[in-house]
């Protein structure tokens, strides 16, 4: 059977914007966090945004526009399915590849990102891109009630908890630091917890130094799993490096618990910010109508 494309399918016109879907952190094709990413956003209403947003289903969902500072690129707002987030890291690395590959011109090996929690600076690397991580908004030890609640919540004795911490650089992270990986791939997902992230050591000589989970609510309020989370890495990363439980420069696993393959980089440069980074590839391009 045959099925025809609706005649404006393709065409140009006022409601037509690029659109591209880019695989964030993937250690091998498809096995990273899918972004989409709409650019030529500039005159969508907030409304537009959420609706498109909850329409692909996707963690994260991202607008381009122009920027409104000089010291920007471009400028970025990030939607989940449920509302709008003052800062993502996969939709930040996402995104600028985005841009990057519409630009035209000579690489350029640092770009600026703006969006709602401030300025964002942004590297190239070898394989895609890496973002300073931006500064904690909460952090140190979190209560003991709270500790006990994600002992409960996990299905974990809380002998395997080894700390747990504030790490909110936007979306509200708390950090548990477990005994080891095995730990945290057998956590199961929680319910009533804030958004949560987990983290655990590989043993010595594999190439991960860590295996990382994360759980936030999704639009019905129930506790969905993040494939690959940027920000919490970069919250993580902070807290274990500047306490000097994690080295310089690791890699971290995260997405074996949903069947993806996802890497990220964590290193302090010799001024002491955190680098956040990892491969971005666009899977799809072309056009959205709104």
């Amino acid at each position: 059977m045959t099925t025809s494309l609706p005649a404006d399918a393709g065409q140009p016109g006022r409601d037509a914007r690029r659109f591209a879907q880019v695989d964030v952190f993937a250690g091998g094709a498809h096995s990273g966090n899918a972004l989409a990413v709409v650019l030529d956003a500039q005159d969508l209403t907030d409304e537009q945004m959420q609706r498109f947003a909850r329409w692909t289903n996707l963690s994260e969902t991202t607008f381009l526009l122009p920027p409104t500072t000089a010291q920007a690129d471009y400028r970025v707002r990030i939607f989940t399915p449920s509302g709008e987030l003052p800062f993502a890291g996969h939709p930040t690395l996402g995104s600028c590849h985005a841009w990057d590959s519409q630009r035209g011109g000579p690489a350029r090996e640092h770009i600026v990102q703006e969006c709602a929690a401030g300025l964002i600076s942004i590297r190239r690397t070898d394989n895609g891109f890496a973002f300073a991580a931006p500064p904690l908004l909460r952090e140190g030890p979190a209560d003991t009630d709270l500790r006990q609640l994600i002992a409960t919540e996990l299905g974990l004795g809380s002998e395997v908890i080894r700390d747990v911490r504030w790490v909110d650089n936007g979306p509200g992270w708390v950090a548990a630091l477990l005994d080891s990986a095995d730990s945290v791939l057998a956590a199961r997902t929680p319910a009533t917890t804030p958004p949560l992230g987990l983290v655990g050591p590989h043993p010595p000589g594999g190439p991960y130094a860590f295996e990382v989970r994360a759980f936030f609510p999704g639009p019905t309020g129930a506790m969905l799993e993040d494939p690959v989370t940027g920000s919490l890495n970069a919250g993580v990363a902070q807290w274990l490096i500047g306490s000097g439980q994690a080295p310089e420069h690791y890699l971290a696993h995260q997405g074996t618990a949903v069947g993806l393959d996802g890497c990220v980089s964590a290193q302090r440069d010799t001024d002491g910010r955190i680098w956040i980074g990892g491969a971005t590839t666009t899977r799809i391009h072309g056009q959205v109508h709104f």
